[in-house]
């Protein structure tokens, strides 16, 4: 009786054990879990201000304004368009005088 009483004991024993463990090993899990949620939540609004800034930076005005201080780029106008013709065209197709076309 006494074996008897030592195996129970032992089994007891191991279960309570592996059930602490077991605990142990759900509540690290759930703690991984949440910092894995909240990660995502963050990246998810960092996505979502990237966006927002994407588009500001594409509008046009904001484009224009980058072509002319980075670029140093300007804006076409008449007197500043070079246009490209062939040795071989009629002197009829030449552009007029001014540099613009009619």
């Amino acid at each position: 009786m006494a074996r008897l009483n030592l195996v129970l004991l032992l089994a007891v024993l191991a279960s309570a054990l592996y059930l602490v463990r077991t605990q142990y090993e759900s509540r690290r899990l759930y703690v991984e879990l949440e910092k894995a949620t909240a990660e995502a939540r963050k990246i998810e609004m960092d996505n979502e201000r990237l966006q927002v800034e994407k588009r500001a930076q594409a509008t046009p005005l904001k484009v224009e304004k980058l072509a002319k201080e980075k670029l140093q780029m300007r804006t076409v106008t008449p007197a500043i368009t070079q246009y490209v013709t062939y040795k071989d065209e009629p002197a009829a197709a030449a552009p007029a005088p001014g540099g613009a076309k009619p």
